[in-house]
């Protein structure tokens, strides 16, 4: 155990996070729903909620795969906008880079978009001999939206994912694009459901920082504490329990589920072909513990760490005067 917790602290995805941070120097602390915290920032615009959020793809990834990327820029954005419970309305882009890059990196997100049947409605792009950049900003409705500020303990924590796939050789990607096909669109709006019917809370994408790591970001701003019992946790085969750990899944959720209605969430997730099981509860001690086998550690403690930087542990905070 001790050797699986120091590869979920060690993984870059979750050491990368630590930069979010400089956010809340320089803008201040938020409410976390409207920004800066959650994956999306809620606008209300005369009594609609309105989602806006965005992702930067790595500029290796760009430069190695542009397609692949065109494609991830999509699939964030929409996973971005489903956890916190919008249906997806709109995407835009902004791309930079010779024609060779540019081209595939649209023709990727032409296909994912019509895939995930939401239209990409403009951006920006500029033509350069320079390293390639690539960023896409997602817009969505919600009618009841998601916060990681509703997780809340005794709640139950669901593990929800597609687990149709194959692991990619050169990055710790999980896609399931083919053995889904369509039917992505309806998973990313699944959320949006269960948001209105009240089975779910709050939740959160599992993305770069793994599934550990993107629970601690999940828990972070109640600093909540969770036991995650690995051996519960869906797992696609041919693929490790280390692997999927540290991977970013095309489609894998964490929610936070309120007593009671956990039936309703994993049959909601189960009509659709998909897999989810209840993982842990969520308490107020602040620390994501692992248990798997007889076995258990502490991952993070967020009572004195915080994986983003933009929630202050109430151990690092100063005294009163």
């Amino acid at each position: 155990m001790g050797a699986l917790i120091e590869a979920v602290r060690a993984h870059p995805g979750v050491r990368g996070k630590a930069a979010i941070g400089l956010v809340r120097e320089v803008f201040g602390d938020s409410d976390w729903r409207a920004g800066p915290g959650d994956d999306g920032a809620v606008v209300m615009h005369e009594g609609t909620a309105l989602v806006v959020g965005g992702e930067a793809i790595l500029p290796a990834f760009v430069a190695a795969d542009p397609y692949g990327a065109g494609v991830a820029a999509v699939t964030t954005n929409l996973n971005d906008l489903a956890a916190m419970g919008a249906w997806p309305l709109a995407l835009v882009d902004t791309v930079t880079g010779p024609p060779t890059v540019v081209r595939p990196v649209l023709e990727g997100m032409r296909w994912a978009a019509g895939l995930y049947d939401v239209p990409v409605v403009g951006g920006h792009l500029t033509g350069t001999a320079g390293p390639p950049s690539l960023s896409a900003f997602g817009l969505g409705r919600a009618g009841r939206p998601l916060s990681a500020c509703a997780a809340a303990p005794g709640q139950s924590l669901v593990v929800a994912a597609c687990l149709d796939g194959k692991m990619r050789a050169d990055f710790p990607f999980f896609p399931s694009f083919d053995e889904r096909g369509n039917r992505l669109a309806g998973d990313v709006r699944l959320l949006a459901e269960g948001a209105s019917a009240g089975w779910v809370a709050a939740a959160k994408d599992v993305s770069m920082a793994g599934l550990v790591g993107s629970l601690a970001m999940l828990l972070e701003c109640n600093q909540l504490g969770a036991a995650l019992d690995l051996d519960a946790v869906p797992v696609p085969a041919g693929v490790t329990l280390r692997e999927w750990l540290l991977c970013f899944p095309c489609f894998a959720f964490l929610l936070c589920v309120p007593a009671g209605v956990e039936g309703e969430c994993l049959s909601a997730f189960a009509g659709r072909g998909l897999a989810a099981a209840v993982a842990g509860t969520l308490d107020d001690t602040g620390e994501v513990r692992l248990h798997a086998g007889g076995r258990s550690g502490v991952a993070f403690d967020l009572s004195r760490e915080s994986v983003t930087g933009l929630a202050v542990p109430a151990a690092t905070r100063p005294a009163p005067a």
